[in-house]
């Protein structure tokens, strides 16, 4: 998953904010349709979650300096979660904006937390997570059930627990969780493992797990 920054032209704050709009208006997903797989009953997702994930425009463009209005920083989610709220796009029902790879820091901190890239990031994600809820928004994340994610950022493998609580302290409401550099074998009871450490948490957290794509490709049952 690299980077998408030779084919960007920098735009200024205008032309970017129209841009931004057309690009909500064509990438706006049913996230529902990222898998489908048997749920618990516990009133989430009892339709299919709607909003707008990253990736499918903004990749993993970390050039700050060089494409201030497309990098993956905090700047990208506040603006994009305010046209969200007021444009009409939250009122038809899109109520999730959730953040891709590459928000994260290289390393985790001194604790063995997962925390986000210091420059991109710099008001921390709890604060990124409390904005999106003050607009009535729902706020998700990123991770991948491996050593690393796709695109070599932390993992979550071996910090199963301590992540799950961490999303759950910043308020997260949705996770996607990749699994790219992890074991194949090891995927069905790690996922599901994940998943009990996060109903542990007494968080409602929508879990999006993609075992059954990797199952898929592999050929696995």
């Amino acid at each position: 998953q690299a980077s998408d920054t030779h084919f960007l032209q920098r735009l200024s704050p205008s032309h970017a904010a129209a841009e931004m709009r057309m690009m909500l208006s064509i990438w706006l997903v049913t996230l529902g349709f990222l898998a489908t797989t048997s749920a618990l009953d516990n009133g989430l997702a009892l339709t299919p979650p709607m909003g707008w994930l990253s990736w499918e425009r903004y990749r993993c463009i970390t050039d700050c300096v060089n494409f201030p209005d497309e990098c993956i920083s905090e700047n990208l989610f506040f603006r994009t979660a305010k046209l969200m709220a007021t444009e009409g796009y939250l009122e038809a029902g899109y109520e999730y904006i959730i953040i891709d790879d590459c928000w994260l820091s290289k390393e985790r901190d001194s604790e063995g937390r997962l925390q986000p890239d210091p420059d991109r990031f710099p008001s921390g994600i709890k604060a990124l997570s409390d904005y999106v809820h003050s607009l009535g928004l729902k706020f998700g994340i990123y991770e991948d059930y491996g050593n690393l994610t796709c695109a070599g950022y932390p993992g979550i493998l071996g910090h199963l627990e301590t992540d799950a609580n961490t999303f759950a302290e910043w308020g997260v409401d949705y996770i996607k969780v990749d699994g790219c550099n992890s074991n194949l074998e090891d995927m069905n009871t790690g996922y599901a493992e994940f998943g009990s450490y996060l109903n542990k948490t007494g968080r409602p957290i929508v879990y999006s797990c993609s075992l059954p794509f990797y199952q898929e490709i592999s050929g696995m049952k």
